[in-house]
């Protein structure tokens, strides 16, 4: 670890910061695509039995979202990762580039599978609030937008569980060394 370090990643602050950064990330997420486009929905079309509603979408996207955050925490958790990653920004750099590249992955995969199963054939969905191209414009940017705020919390509280506070806070709490 650098020169900054501040902390140091156990099991419990590995897996809890993991859990933890996934559950607040997919919250964040989910209200950025429930509150922008009803996009939530359409997740509930990867349900076992296909159910294009609210409550399987959001149980879908949260279970998605702490399984993902499970898997931020075993590779920013690695060894060689944290000759990289240390301070609390770094640690939100992360989180966005991970959110970035899930975006990418679940743009081209998952998303695609979500809305076959939820018997959406194309864009615009129908429960966009703006039609045609502009609905297909808005929704790709409400769904980047949605994986750049799971990335930035995803970082920030994993970060936080593990003892990387913000440099202003640091500097105004004592430490008991």
């Amino acid at each position: 670890m650098g020169e900054n370090d501040t902390h140091s990643i156990d099991g419990v602050g590995r897996w809890g910061g993991g859990f933890t950064g996934g559950l607040a990330g997919g919250i964040a997420m989910g209200l950025v695509l429930h509150l922008g486009g009803n996009q939530i929905e359409l997740l509930g079309g990867l349900a076992p039995i296909p159910a294009a509603d609210i409550g399987a979408g959001w149980t879908i996207h949260l279970t998605l979202s702490v399984l993902f955050g499970l898997a931020f925490a075993a590779i920013i958790s690695r060894r060689a990762v944290q000759e990289f990653v240390d301070t609390f920004r770094e640690y939100v750099i992360a989180g966005i580039v991970f959110g970035t590249v899930l975006g990418i992955v679940a743009g081209g995969l998952i998303f695609p599978v979500a809305m076959t199963r939820a018997g959406v054939a194309g864009f615009p969905l129908p429960f966009l609030p703006v039609p045609g191209l502009a609905g297909e414009l808005f929704a790709a940017l409400l769904f980047a937008v949605g994986h750049l705020v799971y990335g930035l919390v995803l970082g920030a509280v994993f970060a936080a569980v593990n003892g990387a506070a913000p440099e202003t806070i640091r500097s105004r709490v004592p430490t008991s060394e």
